[in-house]
């Protein structure tokens, strides 16, 4: 998330994002192999899972919002001041 923010456009922080979403995806997939194979306890399991799956909710707002927001400013800079478009 941190090279996210050094991206270069809009369009690339959003790709950084939805890369950090699917390496989350992937660490609750390990998570439950670990947990499925008694590797960690049920506790840690939990607490880790709900920390992943905060993480996910967190990034899917990240993401859904960057994408309302360069749509808006998409449009706002097809319009010139007179309401016409560009």
């Amino acid at each position: 998330m941190r090279e996210a923010h050094r991206g270069q456009s809009k369009k690339d922080f959003i790709a950084k994002m939805n890369i950090a979403l699917k390496e989350a995806a992937e660490t609750e997939y390990w998570l439950e192999l670990l947990h499925e194979t008694e590797y960690i306890d049920h506790g840690a399991f939990e607490s880790i899972y709900k920390d992943c799956n905060e993480l996910n909710k967190l990034l899917i707002s990240i993401i859904k919002t960057s994408n309302k927001n360069q749509s808006t400013n998409y449009k706002a800079q097809s319009t010139n001041n007179s309401g016409e478009h560009l």
